[in-house]
Order: structure tokens, then sequence, then C-alpha cells
């Protein structure tokens, strides 16, 4: 009798290891884990975003456009700017009063820099850090490209986020005169001049509500990692590739309390898509009349694999294409598109001037 309870009681012991691995997860938080980002890499960027946040109007003028105000187009790449050619032909013949161009690129890896000649070929930021896809280093690169601009240039009063495989689907006239000039761009803004010219400026980003895996996302990090700075009915996701007024440039680039939440590692990486969550979120706390609720970039998510939307190829290109990316369920057309391969550069430079940039 008595060996039998010694049996077991020992059985029982060596069970309790079992029982708590698999109950712990379950009934204790899990233990918090520190950021992904390299502390060298955090003080840099505080002393850089600090000098921005400092230094920098985040007035956008209004009423007659002045020739001054400029795009900045920021640019995120990990390899060779494949597509510098047509955007070289895209700014062709356009006075630099208008634009500004910066690259952020990964200086772990070795990127062709486009011959002298190209609008592309002065323009990588030397605040340039590692990245790495689906994780906050997107979000520190993004947010160092605002403020690279933010200080280069007052007259920065929109800034694109693009990557290297992205592509234009009009001509800079157009994507200027829309921003700036046009009357029945934006028609969401309630507060035309008489002259038909906005005078209240909006960033052109998506804060998504409905998405169906919203709240995978949102307990990625961990069910309440996120609170209470961000509860789940302020939590949004969108496209990582908008364009933002230079207000929410300053107002991204001053931010601390939010990203604190979003530089903490995932628990489950296929939902964890940092620079999707942060941008749409803070915009959504912080100022959500001031956003369109919806992006200039299209994007073709059907057919996605791994996360990755359609890639388009050789043979998909055709101006029957281009004409299909424009189109827009709101009143703004698309002015970008990706995701293209970069064998795509000789079919898009042979319908540049008949069809992308003729509008």
């Amino acid at each position: 009798m008595l060996s039998n309870q010694f049996v077991l009681s020992f059985f029982l012991l060596l069970c309790l290891p079992i029982v708590f691995f698999l109950v712990a997860p379950h009934v204790f938080p899990p233990p918090p884990r520190e950021s992904l980002i390299p502390i060298s890499d955090e003080i840099d960027d505080q002393i850089l975003f600090r000098r921005a946040s400092t230094g920098s109007s985040s007035h956008l003028s209004s009423g007659t456009p002045h020739p001054k105000l400029k795009i900045a187009f920021l640019f995120l790449t990990n390899s060779d700017l494949h597509f510098a050619p047509i955007w070289d032909r895209f700014f062709s013949g356009h006075p630099q009063s208008l634009y500004n161009v910066y690259v952020h690129a990964d200086p772990f890896v070795n990127i062709t820099r486009p011959a002298n000649g190209s609008v592309f070929h002065n323009t990588f930021i030397a605040s340039a850090k590692r990245t790495s896809r689906a994780s906050p280093t997107l979000i520190s690169a993004t947010r160092r490209l605002f403020a690279t601009a933010l200080l280069d240039d007052p007259a920065n009063a929109y800034f694109a986020v693009l990557s290297q495989h992205c592509i234009p689907l009009h001509s800079f006239r157009f994507v200027y005169r829309s921003l700036f000039e046009s009357p029945s761009f934006d028609k969401s803004n309630p507060d035309p001049t008489s002259r038909g010219i906005r005078i209240w400026y909006r960033s052109f980003i998506e804060l998504i509500s409905d998405e169906p895996r919203l709240w995978k996302r949102y307990i990625a990090r961990g069910r309440y990692a996120m609170l209470p700075e961000v509860p789940f009915e302020k939590f949004r996701v969108g496209s990582h590739f908008f364009v933002m007024t230079r207000r929410h440039a300053l107002l991204t680039v001053k931010d601390r309390i939010l990203w604190r939440k979003f530089k903490l590692p995932c628990y489950r990486s296929d939902e964890c898509y940092p620079e999707e969550h942060y941008f749409p979120t803070l915009m959504n706390i912080k100022d959500p009349e001031g956003c369109t609720g919806y992006t200039l970039t299209r994007v073709n998510w059907t057919g996605t694999v791994k996360g990755h939307p359609y890639t388009y190829k050789p043979k998909d290109v055709s101006s029957h294409l281009i004409h299909h990316l424009r189109l827009s369920n709101h009143t703004s057309s698309y002015f970008f598109a990706r995701k293209f391969m970069p064998t795509c550069l000789k079919p898009l430079l042979s319908i540049a001037d008949s069809v992308i940039f003729r509008d």
C-alpha cells in the first residue's frame, strides 16, 4: 500500500513541470521582452527626431499655392532602385523647386547607387540603419526619412512614402496639381475656396477598422501589451505607403508614447506588420479628421503569398493595366502602384510617354 502511494506521488511530481509548461502561458502573462531595435540606433534616432521636432515648422501654406511648396518623395529600399529610370523620366523637365527625393537604403545591403545624372544619385540619407520586413525597423526608417526631409527643406509640404517596387501612374504635373491646386481631387475636403483651391490639406492614409484579422493583429504582442495607450477600439491598420502632410510628419517624429508599444517584438509573427499598424493607429488617435482614410498607392492583394501582394510581371504590363490601376473607389485617382518585378522596367519605359505620363 505504501509502495503504491509512493509510486503515485512520484508520478505526480514528475507531471508537475509538464502541467506548468502547458498551463502557465494561459494563466500568467508573458514576461516583457526587449525591443528589436538596437539601443545605439534608438539613441541616434532620438537625437535626429529631437532636432526635427524643435527645428521644423508644421505649417502647410494655404490659399494660392506658392511655387516653392514641394512634395518630398521618400523611398524605402533594401535593394537596387531598379525603377530609377522611369522615376527620372517622371521628374524630368520639372524644376527641383517643386520636389525633393530622399532614399533610406539599408547600409548592410550592397546597393548600387544610380549613376550621376539620375535624380537618385545624391539622395541616400546618412542616418539609414538596418531594416527587415515585418519589423519595427520599417517604422524607424520611415520616421528617419520624415525627420531628414523636415530638417532639409521647410518647403516640403507633402511626404510620399514609396518602395523600390513602386511606379508612378501619372505625370509629375498631374500629381503636383492634384495635391495643391485641384478643386475636385479630394472632394471630402469641406472647405474649398471660391477660387477652387483647397485650404485644408489632409493626409492620404488608410485607417482601416474592419479588417477580418484586426483582433489577431492587435494581440500579436500579447493580449494586454498595447494597453492602456492603445485600446482595441482605437487600433487601425493600413498600407505603409501613403502621402502625409508636413504637420502629420512632424507629429510622427515627435511621438514617443505609441512607439514604445509598437517597437515591442511579436509573439505571432504571422500577424505582425508593425509598419502597417503604427502609422494608421497614431493618426487615428491624434487626428483622424485630418486624414482621408484612403491611400494613393494601388496594391493588388489578389493571390497574396506570405503577406506579399501580387507582383506584376513583364507580360502583365500594358496600357490597359495602367488605366486599370488608376481607378479608385474614391474621387481621387491612384498616383502610384506596386508591386512590380525589376524586369518590368523595359515594357514600362516603352509606354511611359504614350500612356503613363499622358494624363
